[in-house]
């Protein structure tokens, strides 16, 4: 496992990340933007902490990046994948952004739980876990890279 670095360029923390967005670019800006996300977030506005979570994959899409179909596995049982994609729309519909969850290699069919119990938070806490959770995949990332 890998430190975790002192200076990343705007393209390494966009794949970290999922995509160029004003948390991407601000932490580039940033020595140790990994160490201190949690920082760089609280600083941001409301709408670019929405658009990093909406940067990220659903769980259990079919379009995802390399890094994402690892992390979630080739697991497509019809009726799991079925119910996410319910839930997953759900869950956007409710909070106005995507669920976002440190996957680490669990089976979709333990997501699905996750994803339920989540549903039952306010928006709030749902924000400041997904970006919790968001900073966890960006660190698990780089440090297995």
């Amino acid at each position: 496992m890998r430190e975790l670095p002192r200076q990343l360029s705007i393209d390494e923390l966009a794949e970290l990340f999922e995509g160029r967005t004003r948390l991407v670019e601000f932490l580039a800006q940033r020595e140790d933007p990994l160490g201190t996300a949690e920082g760089a977030i609280a600083e941001l506005d409301e709408a670019d902490k929405v658009e990093a979570l909406n940067a990220h994959p659903a769980i259990g899409a079919i379009h995802l990046s390399e890094r994402s179909a690892v992390e979630q596995g080739t697991e497509a049982d019809p009726a799991v994948m079925t119910e996410l994609a319910y839930l997953n729309q759900v869950y956007e519909e409710k909070f106005g952004f995507r669920f976002v969850v440190f996957v680490a290699g669990r089976p979709k069919a333990e997501i699905l739980g996750v994803l339920g119990e989540r549903l039952e938070r306010t928006r709030e806490e749902e924000l400041e876990t997904g970006l919790e959770e968001l900073v966890a995949i960006a660190r698990d990332r780089y440090q297995h890279s």
